[in-house]
């Protein structure tokens, strides 16, 4: 249970905002990857991918890691050899490591203040019982920062909403509005909830799927903001790609839909297929963390690691792209967008 009361009414009835992912971070919060069911025979080669992302972010800016216990906080620790001094250990137990969809999502105020909203969380519409621990994380977070914290009595990841820090959110309908989340629940009702919730005061809905998705279509494997007033979204360069005609489509209703509020939609390349286990996996360079200093890039070994790091450097010119390697970690679905959080400053 968490020491933390929950806030009366809204956050933005508070004045609270979610900023832009490339505001200024306090740190980035990760839950450290332990369950083997999540990369079913796969599970070792995931962990030096993290420590190798961790000591990329270590270098400009605080990482929280949640463990199990003390043991578990041993075996990380192991595995740097040296940990680095902006690393720090948290005993938050967890189901599973997807901090952006579990964790809290943390807001801002003119004034500095910082509050978090906790969202319900359902794994993803009821995929992968037990989450009992995962639903409370939000709340340890809250109490870890001494901060406000406003528990909706909604479901909703932090994977399935993007803004641009400048009052527009994007997510997608199938998602946000499938019946294993909220059940009657419109475009109106969601359309009101962020804005109550993020401090928005527009919502574009994209569309896309990518095969192997098990969130039903999170936003940040899809379409992601760059700037306050550009989007990068994933197409399928390869017209044998499965993928190619249902993201050409999208992308051309992104663009209109985006242009008629002044944003702009620039491609971003989906990876080759990878593979494991006879599953294609949903690989994609969409999937970037922004840091304070850095973007961490997923790569896969293809051409569209250098030219989604080139689209990448142009909206960053002030951060380093580092593509790491997750043709092993996307085996468990996700990259380092799903496994990371971000602390403003």
């Amino acid at each position: 249970m968490t020491g933390m009361p929950t806030e009366p009414g809204t956050p933005a009835d508070a004045g609270y905002a979610m900023p832009a992912e490339w505001a200024p971070h306090r740190a980035t919060w990760i839950s450290w990857p332990h369950n083997r069911e999540t990369w079913p025979g796969n599970f070792e080669p995931v962990e030096p991918v993290m420590v190798q992302a961790v000591r990329v972010l270590a270098g400009s800016e605080a990482v929280y890691i949640n463990v199990l216990d003390a043991a578990h906080e041993r075996h990380v620790r192991h595995l740097f050899g040296r940990v680095p001094d902006a690393v720090h250990f948290l005993p938050i137990p967890t189901n599973d490591a997807w901090c952006r969809d579990h964790g809290a999502t943390f807001l801002v105020r003119p004034d500095g203040g910082l509050a978090c909203a906790d969202w319900r969380y359902n794994a993803w519409g009821g995929k992968y019982p037990p989450y009992d621990l995962d639903d409370l994380v939000a709340s340890r977070m809250a109490d870890v920062l001494d901060i406000p914290r406003y528990r909706a009595d909604f479901v909703l990841e932090g994977g399935a909403i993007d803004v641009n820090g400048e009052g527009v959110a994007m997510t997608t309908e199938s998602c946000v509005l499938n019946p294993n989340r909220n059940p009657g629940w419109t475009r109106d009702d969601a359309e009101a909830r962020m804005r109550d919730w993020l401090g928005v005061h527009t919502v574009i809905w994209a569309t896309g799927d990518l095969e192997g998705d098990d969130t039903d279509g999170h936003i940040d494997n899809l379409a992601r903001f760059v700037s306050p007033t550009d989007i990068v979204m994933t197409r399928a360069d390869r017209p044998e790609d499965p993928h190619a005609d249902a993201l050409g489509t999208a992308f051309a209703r992104l663009r209109e839909d985006a242009g008629a509020i002044g944003l702009s939609v620039h491609p971003l390349p989906l990876p080759p297929p990878v593979h494991f286990d006879g599953r294609r996996l949903p690989a994609s360079h969409a999937n970037f963390y922004v840091g304070n200093t850095v973007v961490l890039l997923p790569a896969y070994g293809g051409r569209s690691d250098d030219v989604a790091a080139d689209v990448l450097a142009g909206f960053f010119p002030g951060r380093t792209v580092v593509p790491i390697d997750c043709t092993e970690l996307v085996w468990g679905l996700g990259a380092f967008h799903c496994l990371t959080q971000q602390v403003p400053a």
